[in-house]
Order: structure tokens, then sequence, then C-alpha cells
């Protein structure tokens, strides 16, 4: 049935605009948009060094870190999806499923806001989220503490990162945080593009990069290097979720929710907030429909009339983002 809607709703476009030309001509300034940038931001209150991303990664993947030492942090956050977890809704404690789906970390040291509702205002507070909630790993960090001040190779690893601070709270979070914001999505085609290699992506991706910064108006809302403008929209989902408001307070924000990146898209499916997507195909169906019209939809979202080659050309593009990536050897964790 899906897949017969998508079919009539490529018809329906096509007799709208069935010589539709979006075409972008300053592509060469479009290209200095999306320059990879040259270093990862560290706070300063949490700079960066090799020993604590090291002693981050292993709590990254250390089940110790739930309360029934059956999840960790790459539980819903796969290296191989993403770095996300392939599924709807995310699984949390004792089998629960989570109504959102997992966001990526991928590039989160250039993030502002944190969560699909930005309701953690750093990278650190947003890690002690998903180790306290009851139906995620369920587990205090106090308790975490605790298991970990019995480790000996623990012990050892944070005097080394914490000198004469021992294994605390805070530690843990500045850890995992530092590892995090080395997680970063490697060189893509597009960027071997942007930097002068013409032939490094198809001609079909190349028009799809000027439609997206053109008539079909993604690049509205998928701005910069990592292709987000870090804020929140209501794009006109059929969802009961709040989305930001029940963070702001304020009715305008309803359903709205933080603008994902598109670097690695094509291995993160499923899509949206609530994973409801489950192929690029559907994603650009919604945006051609221009999704519920509701008062807190955003100006943003309105119909956009594409072709059959102009969505192919859409997704060569989006799939000319993803990196080459080094694989992900996992820690060996202290005992």
């Amino acid at each position: 049935m899906r897949f017969d809607l998508f079919k009539a709703a490529l018809v329906c476009a096509a007799l709208l605009n069935p010589e539709a030309s979006f075409a972008t001509d300053d592509t060469d300034s479009l290209k200095q948009l999306y320059q990879r940038p040259t270093s990862i931001p560290f706070p300063s209150d949490n700079p960066y060094s090799a020993e604590k991303a090291q002693l981050g990664k292993m709590l990254f993947f250390d089940q110790r870190l739930s309360r029934n030492f059956n999840m960790n942090c790459a539980t819903c956050h796969n290296p191989s999806l993403g770095w996300e977890d392939g599924v709807q809704g995310a699984f949390g404690s004792q089998g629960v499923t989570l109504s959102r789906h997992s966001p990526t970390v991928l590039n989160m040291a250039w993030g502002k806001e944190f969560f699909w509702d930005g309701r953690a205002t750093t990278l650190e507070e947003q890690i002690r989220g998903p180790v306290e909630s009851p139906n995620e790993m369920n587990v205090s960090l106090d308790t975490v503490v605790e298991r970990l001040s019995k480790v000996p190779g623990y012990q050892t690893w944070f005097e080394r990162v914490f000198p004469d601070k021992g294994i605390h709270v805070d530690g843990i979070l500045k850890a995992i945080a530092t590892y995090e914001r080395t997680i970063v999505s490697g060189t893509a085609p597009f960027d071997r593009w942007v930097s002068g290699d013409e032939k490094a992506i198809s001609d079909s991706a190349i028009r799809g990069f000027k439609l997206f910064n053109g008539e079909a108006g993604c690049s509205s809302c998928h701005t910069g290097w990592n292709f987000t403008d870090n804020k929140y929209h209501d794009i006109g989902i059929f969802t009961p979720d709040e989305g930001r408001k029940a963070i702001s307070q304020n009715v305008s924000d309803l359903h709205a929710f933080k603008t994902p990146g598109l670097r690695n898209i094509r291995q993160r499916a499923p899509y949206m907030h609530n994973g409801s997507m489950e192929s690029l195909e559907q994603v650009m169906l919604h945006y051609m429909s221009g999704g519920i019209p509701r008062e807190s939809r955003s100006e943003l979202m309105k119909p956009v009339p594409l072709n059959q080659q102009e969505i192919r050309d859409l997704i060569a593009f989006m799939e000319s983002l993803t990196g080459d990536d080094q694989p992900v050897s996992l820690p060996v964790l202290p005992y």
C-alpha cells in the first residue's frame, strides 16, 4: 500500500511540474557552506586528552552502566548502524520499547542541545539521562561509581585521567562525553567533491545538491557541514508526542523536534523522531506532501512537487554524505 501511494504521489508531482528543473547556478559558492571543520571543538571545562577519550570508550561499551548488566551506550548507538539502533523505538530496561527512535551520536561535538527535544544543554548532561532513566539503563550513577570502584583496572584509569579524585560521577560523564566528541563521520565522496574532485560524486548527486539548496528547500533546516541548524521544527508528522513544547512550554514548539544531521544518513534508517519512515523514499514523499497542516507546523513546510528523477537525484546526493569511517574496535574492559 505504501509503495502504491508513493507511485501515485510521483505521478501527481510529475503532472504538476513535468519539466521541473531546480538547478542552482552558483555551485562553487554553495560548496563553501559545507566545508568540513579541521578540528573537533572541546569545552574548556572538559578538554580533550587521549587517556580520557579511551576511558570514555571503555565506559561507553561497558554493561556495568546498566542496572541488570545487559545494556551499554552502544545498545542504542551501534557503530554499524550509523551510531543508532536500526529500530523504530529504542529498547530500554526490561525490554521496554521507547516512543522515540535513538538519535545518532555522530558529530555531537558540534551539537548545542541534546535529545530530540533539546532538554540537555551539554553532552555531559545528556549522558546522565539514559543511564539513570527507569525506562533505559535504569541505574543511578552513584551505583555505577560503587561498581567501578571495585574494579582495580578502573581505579588505575581514573587515577591517571583524574588524579587524586578517585572514581566519581563527574569523571564518568566527562570521560564518556570526551569519547563521544571524537565520534566524527569520515570524509565522504561529497567532501572530496567540495574540495575540488569533480568526479567524486555522480551527475545525479550534483543535481540533487542543487535541488537541496534550491527549490526543494532542504537547506532551510539542514545547514552547514553536518546538515543541521540544531533548531526545532514541526514538520507535520502524525504524533501524539509534544516534542520541544514539553521542555519550552511554548505552544509554538508543539510537535517540534530537533533537525537531525544527514551525515551517513543511508545507514541510519528508520527515520524521524519516532522511526515512522523506513526509507529515504518515504521521507521524500512526506516532504512532497508538506506534512499535516496544523497551527504549529513550520512555515518552512510547504508541498514540493518533485518528479521521479528529482527524487532519485536528492537521494543520490544524500548517499554521497556517507563517510569512509574507520571500523570501531571494541575496547578491552578493565577488571
